[in-house]
């Protein structure tokens, strides 16, 4: 039975880092695309509970949602597909998602919806500065994969890989790295509508804080493909005890 490939973002079904990522893995089994039908960055998490969601295919075959990443793939592997993917990955994302900003990645946020429901996931990102290799990170994508096939971790994985902006005979391998953190981020940039009403864009991301040797922007600042593996709890088992003692005074 050939591969069954899940493939989703959160840049829209129509993104050239979606087409790049398809055609690389098309080669390794059945890929089916399941994406939002607009730009969805920074979507996070979200599930769309408050209306209906509709599933429509685009002339080159790819399905697209009217909803969020994590939608997408939530419906693929509920209910919309016949089988069960053997592996989702989820990009490729135009701009790095490192520290912090998993949290807000719908990048992230698509792969980490089907690691929830035990599929093995990769979200893979291009740390991009104006060139736009895609075909860098497609070619990891499909390296990952093909790793993957022949030697499956033990437990199940989610990836967060960030890949450098460079041709792929310039990378200098690949890293298994932490998450940075990034400073707090800049203010917000305030306007006027054309109704004199005021209206506020988000600020900018802030620079890296947290960027030493062994984390994800440091291994992309070296020209290394950045591989960390996540987690979904977020206890903080250290801090357990304190509150435990804080309830009690």
């Amino acid at each position: 039975m050939p591969l069954r490939i899940l493939l989703s973002n959160d840049d829209g079904y129509f993104a050239p880092g979606l087409a790049a990522l398809a055609q690389a893995l098309s080669a390794l089994g059945a890929v089916t695309v399941v994406a939002p039908e607009r730009d969805r960055s920074g979507a996070s998490n979200s599930l769309t509970l408050d209306r209906p969601l509709t599933v429509r295919k685009a002339a080159n075959g790819f399905h697209y949602v009217n909803g969020t990443p994590t939608d997408c793939v939530h419906l693929a592997v509920t209910g919309l597909l016949d089988h069960l993917p053997d592996v989702i990955v989820s990009g490729i994302n135009h701009g790095a998602n490192m520290g912090d900003d998993t949290i807000y990645s719908g990048t992230v946020a698509a792969a980490t919806e089907g690691f929830l429901l035990g599929i093995p996931s990769i979200a893979i990102s291009l740390a991009a500065t104006g060139k736009d290799h895609f075909a860098t990170a497609a070619t990891v994508a499909r390296e990952l994969v093909e790793r993957h096939t022949r030697q499956a971790l033990n437990d199940a994985v989610l990836l967060n890989v960030n890949v450098p902006d460079v041709p792929h005979a310039a990378l200098r391998g690949m890293e298994v790295t932490r998450l940075g953190k990034r400073h707090k981020a800049e203010a917000v940039v305030k306007a006027v509508n054309p109704r004199g009403d005021p209206i506020y864009w988000v600020g900018a991301a802030g620079g890296a804080q947290d960027a030493g040797e062994g984390t994800d922007f440091y291994a992309v600042a070296q020209g290394r493909v950045s591989i960390t593996p996540l987690q979904v709890d977020l206890t903080r088992f250290a801090q357990m005890d304190a509150v435990r003692q804080w309830l009690h005074v």
